[in-house]
């Protein structure tokens, strides 16, 4: 579908939402697939194709998986300065320092600011073809330039997974977290002092504890549960397990 470089379906609600992902002259279908995909894992969603070279076909689509309505918003132009209209930072993607004047950045240096600078306006992330790459002159209408890290002696990364990379580091110093854990009640002194008062009794009965000659056995015990840091639910687990050994012997 093509669209005018200042259409906009999406209100940004979060700085990812007013990062675009420029694609300049790609020749391959499933590379478009793919850079949708990547973008959508990490909450990317607006995509620009300037001049592409193939079409968002069956392929693409398939390559694209559950991330096909990134495609059917992309918006095609003519022209990298259209893909760049409006946006108050662009960065340019190469995989070689050129004779440039423009500040260079990996892509965990660079995701902070590009991430702040987002909040304020809209920011363009551009990659070139997987043939040629940006010439001189496109890198020249970007502001910085993004260094990936790779090896030196093969540095051909993929355009979907050069795309992955940096939506990767933006997304991970946006949250900065794992998952967040269901919220748990942590056990109170006093229970967590009476389960080893019966685990204590338990071992005792069944012979694993000799009150006379107890060594560290049960100052171990209490440090290994200090630092578990015991819930409620796990202490009434332990409970439960005493109370069946308690039952069988």
């Amino acid at each position: 579908m093509r669209m005018t470089a200042t259409d906009s379906t999406l209100k940004p609600d979060s700085p990812l939402d007013d990062i675009r992902v420029v694609l300049v002259e790609t020749s391959h279908p499933g590379n478009l697939g793919g850079v949708a995909r990547a973008m959508k894992v990490m909450g990317l969603a607006r995509l620009y194709l300037v001049n592409p070279r193939c079409e968002i076909d069956a392929e693409a689509r398939a390559r694209a998986s559950g991330a096909v309505d990134v495609l059917d918003r992309a918006v095609v132009c003519d022209t990298l300065d259209a893909a760049l209209h409006g946006a108050i930072l662009t960065a340019a993607t190469t995989s070689r320092r050129r004779d440039l004047p423009h500040p260079a950045y990996t892509p965990r240096q660079a995701a902070p600011e590009l991430l702040a600078r987002a909040r304020i306006g809209p920011v363009a992330l551009v990659f070139g073809s997987e043939t040629y790459g940006l010439s001189n002159t496109q890198l020249a209408k970007c502001q910085w330039l993004i260094n990936i890290p790779a090896n030196p002696d093969y540095m051909s990364l993929n355009l979907a997974a050069a795309v992955q990379v940096l939506a990767y580091e933006l997304r991970c110093t946006l949250e900065d977290a794992v998952l967040p854990l269901p919220a748990f009640e942590t056990a109170r002194h006093e229970e967590v002092e009476a389960l080893l008062a019966e685990l204590e009794t338990v071992l005792t009965a069944i012979g694993f504890l000799d009150p006379r000659h107890p060594k560290r056995l049960m100052p171990r015990l209490r440090r290994f549960f200090a630092r578990a840091g015991l819930e409620k639910e796990e202490v009434a687990i332990w409970r439960g397990i005493l109370n069946a050994v308690r039952g069988r012997s």
